[in-house]
């Protein structure tokens, strides 16, 4: 799903709301997950998942064309675990854990 049609679907389901307020709604909630991920901080919605933040460690890469050594530097990667009701409902709910 894309940004403008989960917009258009939350005006849908919401039609006192114009469509430019459910924009900044949309806005306002990812501008604060990204915020929080930037402070180092975990960002958890109950039964859809936790936003989280991990560190990578530089390393050797190649690039892909010429198969040359490449330095990487260490950097911070954004990383999403799903929760257990959206794994649930993704595996028709059946509970991951529960194989």
């Amino acid at each position: 799903m894309l940004r403008s049609e989960l917009i258009e679907r939350l005006a849908l389901e919401n039609p006192s709301l114009k469509l430019r307020e459910v924009e900044r709604i949309v806005d306002a909630i990812f501008d604060e997950i990204a915020f929080a991920l930037e402070s180092g901080h975990r960002v958890e919605l109950r039964g859809f998942g936790a936003f989280s933040v991990r560190r990578r460690d530089a390393r050797t890469g190649r690039n892909p064309r010429t198969g040359d050594p490449v330095a990487v530097e260490s950097k911070s990667v954004p990383f999403f675990k799903a929760g257990k009701e959206l794994r649930s409902r993704l595996n028709n709910g059946q509970d991951p854990e529960d194989r």
